[in-house]
């Protein structure tokens, strides 16, 4: 199982990604699918067992823009 971590600003989506990738995380940067319908179009995808890393990446950073976790279906 993958989540979309999905955010309303590019930007916010990209730095996400690397800073969850520094965790040792597999993530890829995919289109956000239309039937969530609250993002800037892009999502940052990654595998469910590193939901508790992404989760800190929030905490320790102010990312305004954040929309939430989304399991991938």
């Amino acid at each position: 199982m993958h989540y979309l971590a999905v955010f309303r600003a590019r930007t916010q989506t990209i730095i996400f990604a690397n800073l969850l990738k520094s965790y040792g995380a597999p993530v890829s940067v995919v289109n956000t699918p239309r039937r969530l319908n609250v993002s800037c179009g892009i999502s940052a995808k990654f595998p469910a067992v590193f939901k508790p890393q992404a989760e800190q990446v929030l905490a320790r950073r102010n990312f305004d823009t954040f929309a939430g976790f989304f399991p991938e279906i």
